[in-house]
């Protein structure tokens, strides 16, 4: 929220606006490097875009401006912070949050990732104190970035019911913000992970068959295109597997990115283990110990039969959005997948594979051959349609009516009065308590005046 009126635009007559990455960018990027990274690009057509990440390597020519900071030394940060007319980010430390509460820039949280679920997933085979308190840290950064955020974006209508929740648990949702939008969709809108707008294409038809050459020609590859977290079910993906490769020998499962991770490496471990237990290790389950870079994914994708992706039912599954299903569907490849999360749903809903109940391993076997036996074919008309919902000029369009919008007021004038806090519901609890002792002492002297004195009779004169 900010104070001060907005800034001029920049030297070019263009707005300037910030993103901040708590992940690298460059050619081995994750969930957060690659999202602010597309969509810094899709702003760059009206706007001034400055992309901030913790790390930055060399992506080519670009006309996004590519910054790096500390972390835990963030102060190249607050001159960026100053400049710019529209910051986007997630929830943020202490120190970075101050600034932003105090800058002139119209601040967008991204609440795309759910981090307090994820967090206690994280941090589940951990000292309860710690675990606690890591999830108490997130739940804060949270908390400040609702109390003080001008708009908010998130990846689905899901996720944007449990923010709304949020909001309204923490009395910011009242009459003038609600007036001035019934929707509130200024206020919070849907920005997913999206995908390119240009089909993919293969710059190495032959690339992982160098990284695995066990693989030849003709076997059926059951991808895992997404990294193996400890909160997604990887070893259960092995033994669903294992029942698998009985009817159909040819199947081979490819984990595309094992990590060393800590949030990883309980899992990794575990699948390897049952793999080493089935007889399936490097025969037919294999792990990939390279990051695949960003710009090369699709010569894996396209060389795949199927891809899987499987969770247990939790909390973290409700609300996530499975970002790497999304290249399934750029690529064609039909998705084989645990059932609970939005993609899941459309997956069912649209025919781009089967979904089947979390931990059924039997269930995603008969999945797994369904899809085999049907062939990528049988699924490329819906895929296709599907992913062109998700090109990214399409999901940014909130974010560009916002930096169409930076003349109009802000939620955080609108939506937030002095008595919307916790001092104001002290100040009425006190008021109703005292005015309650009020109408209960007034009943009770109604009540004495009305009641017959004792003692007396009374006689008919």
């Amino acid at each position: 929220m900010a104070g001060a009126p907005p800034s001029s635009p920049g030297a070019t007559g263009r707005r300037r606006v910030l993103f901040i990455s708590a992940d690298a960018v460059g050619p081995e990027m994750a969930g957060v490097g690659i999202r602010y990274w597309e969509l810094a690009h899709v702003l760059s057509a009206r706007a001034e875009v400055t992309l901030a990440a913790v790390r930055v390597e060399e992506m080519g020519a670009s006309p996004v401006r590519l910054v790096s900071f500390e972390p835990h030394s963030p102060r190249a940060l607050r001159t960026h912070i100053a400049a710019a007319d529209v910051i986007v980010c997630q929830p943020q430390w202490p120190v970075v949050a101050r600034w932003l509460r105090h800058c002139h820039g119209r601040v967008v949280y991204d609440l795309y990732d759910p981090e307090t679920f994820e967090t206690i997933e994280l941090f589940a085979h951990r000292r309860r104190a710690l675990r606690q308190f890591m999830v108490d840290l997130s739940v804060d950064r949270l908390n400040s970035a609702l109390d003080s955020g001008d708009h908010f974006i998130c990846s689905s209508e899901k996720q944007r019911d449990l923010w709304l929740g949020a909001m309204y648990s923490r009395r910011l949702i009242g009459p003038d913000a609600y007036d001035r939008d019934p929707s509130f969709r200024s206020v919070i809108d849907v920005v997913p992970f999206g995908l390119p707008d240009t089909p993919p294409a293969s710059s190495d038809p032959g690339a992982i068959a160098r990284a695995i050459p066990a693989l030849r020609d003709g076997d059926e590859i059951v991808l895992w295109n997404g990294g193996i977290w400890n909160w997604l079910d990887a070893p259960g993906a092995v033994r669903a597997f294992a029942l698998l490769a009985e009817r159909r020998p040819r199947a081979r499962l490819v984990f595309m990115g094992a990590t060393d991770n800590p949030a990883g490496q309980r899992a990794s471990r575990e699948a390897r283990e049952v793999a080493a237990e089935r007889g399936l290790l490097d025969r037919a389950v294999f792990f990939n110990t390279q990051w695949v870079p960003y710009s090369e994914r699709a010569d894996w994708l396209l060389a795949a039969s199927c891809a899987v992706s499987a969770h247990e039912e939790h909390l973290e599954t409700r609300f996530a959005f499975r970002t790497r299903l999304l290249d399934c569907f750029w690529a064609g490849l039909p998705v084989v997948c645990s059932d609970g999360d939005e993609l899941a749903e459309r997956v069912r809903r649209e025919g781009l594979g089967e979904a089947v109940p979390a931990g059924d391993e039997a269930a995603l076997a008969r999945g797994l051959e369904l899809v085999l036996e049907r062939g990528r074919d049988h699924y490329a008309e819906a895929l296709s349609r599907v992913a062109a919902q998700y090109a990214w000029p399409r999901v940014a369009e909130p974010l560009l009516r916002i930096l169409d919008g930076t003349g109009e007021p802000r939620f955080g004038d609108i939506g937030r009065g002095p008595l919307q806090s916790e001092l104001g519901h002290r100040l009425r609890a006190g008021a109703y308590r005292l005015s309650h002792r009020g109408v209960r002492g007034g009943l009770a002297m109604m009540r004495r005046l009305r009641r017959p004195r004792g003692g007396t009779s009374s006689r008919p004169r």
